[in-house]
């Protein structure tokens, strides 16, 4: 049996989802262009925040400017809240 390292596990699924997340974001974009609803461009927005935004936060931003674990998660954290925040904004705001 294979033994796989859970960084390289945990690196792998962020990808993932950041990939699905932009797959899933391009489609409500599209959604937004092809009506030119406002709704659809906000949750695109939302989505992509949720999605992308933690694997930019945590792969990205983190080691390049050497936050701590704590200011990471905070980030992560915050860029989840904006992303739901604009799907709300897309479902009630609009």
């Amino acid at each position: 049996m294979v033994a796989v390292d859970p960084a390289v596990a945990l690196f792998v699924t962020a990808l993932l989802t950041a990939v699905a997340g932009v797959v899933v974001a391009g489609y409500a974009y599209r959604g937004y262009q092809r009506n030119d609803s406002a709704v659809m461009f906000y949750l695109s927005i939302g989505i992509a925040l949720i999605a992308v935004g933690p694997v930019v936060v945590s792969y990205g931003l983190a080691p390049l400017f050497s936050w701590s674990d704590a200011v990471s998660l905070l980030g992560v954290l915050w860029v989840t809240i904006a992303g739901l925040v604009s799907i709300l904004y897309s479902l009630e705001g609009t």
